[in-house]
């Protein structure tokens, strides 16, 4: 019983780069949850997604998605859609960064956020039509079956793949999930409900090719040796859908939780309001006479 369980527990491939992120995310937040009033749901929802990636990438979970096409759109969904969603939701950065020591925040962190690289940086990789476009893109690059092999390989790539998928799906869903107004928030409030309806359509059509090919699209996994000894094809069937619908729900899910950020804001009155086109002629008019 007892080897069994440490079987599942045991990282099928350890890493102490992520092992490190991982543990110092969670000891700020239990700080930070301690010094804020941090509600049960949101506590609760945080934890499920940082659980979701460590059973992703850190347990014999990840044994699977080495060996078997479908298993590994698993864990691409989990880690691309899913965590960052509920981790988003929870809003942590004001718990997170509470959790830091405050002479860390005042010399470190302070002038770091002020520094041209960060804002760089964070303006690159924040701005809505790049992390869009790396959204859908690390779902279509990493479904190339020459990169998919690649990746699949050398283990340098493949932990590469998984952080872009990490990294890009908290990007967007920071985004799309922001409940502040547009500004400050980076994206318009409408944008935000219909982007997931945009990145879903390729997904869609990727999960279809996938879903209705005749050929063994990644034969990798064959070379690998398969974890499950059903067909092959069935086996890639499993994997499109599962990169067409689980993946399009979570999408409609977060376009939903936008729609309602969306109309709170607009019924607490916090959406930038339009100056009619006359008021500004008038105006302008008004102001000439003046003169």
């Amino acid at each position: 019983m007892i080897a069994t369980l440490l079987k599942w527990v045991v990282p099928w491939e350890f890493s102490w780069v992520f092992l490190a992120v991982f543990l110092a995310t969670c000891v700020l937040y239990v700080r930070g949850s301690r010094r804020l009033t941090v509600s049960f749901s949101r506590q609760l929802v945080f934890w499920i997604g940082m659980a979701i990636i460590y059973l992703s990438l850190q347990t014999y979970l990840d044994y699977y998605a080495e060996h078997e096409f479908f298993m590994h759109r698993i864990q691409q969904v989990l880690l691309h859609h899913l965590a960052p969603l509920l981790i988003v939701t929870a809003y942590p950065a004001s718990v997170l960064r509470a959790g830091l020591p405050l002479a860390f925040r005042v010399r470190v962190l302070r002038p770091l956020q002020r520094s041209w690289p960060w804002r760089l940086v964070m303006g690159v990789l924040l701005n809505p039509a790049v992390a869009t476009v790396m959204f859908i893109g690390f779902i279509l690059i990493w479904l190339i079956p020459s990169l998919q092999t690649t990746a699949m390989l050398d283990w340098r790539v493949y932990r590469f793949m998984n952080w872009t998928m990490l990294i890009s799906g908290f990007a967007y869903w920071s985004l799309v999930l922001d409940h502040r107004p547009h500004p400050p928030g980076r994206m318009i409030a409408g944008l935000r409900v219909l982007s997931p309806a945009i990145t879903m359509t390729p997904q869609i059509l990727a999960g279809a090719i996938v879903t209705f090919s005749k050929t063994d699209l990644y034969p990798i996994f064959e070379i690998c040796g398969r974890a499950f000894t059903f067909n092959v094809l069935t086996g890639q069937l499993i994997g499109g859908v599962i990169t067409w619908v689980p993946a399009a729900l979570i999408e409609s899910i977060g376009g939903l939780m936008a729609l309602r950020q969306w109309l709170w804001l607009s019924r607490h009155g916090r959406l930038p309001r339009r100056v009619p086109r006359q008021a500004i002629v008038r105006s302008s008019s008004g102001t000439v006479l003046n003169k």
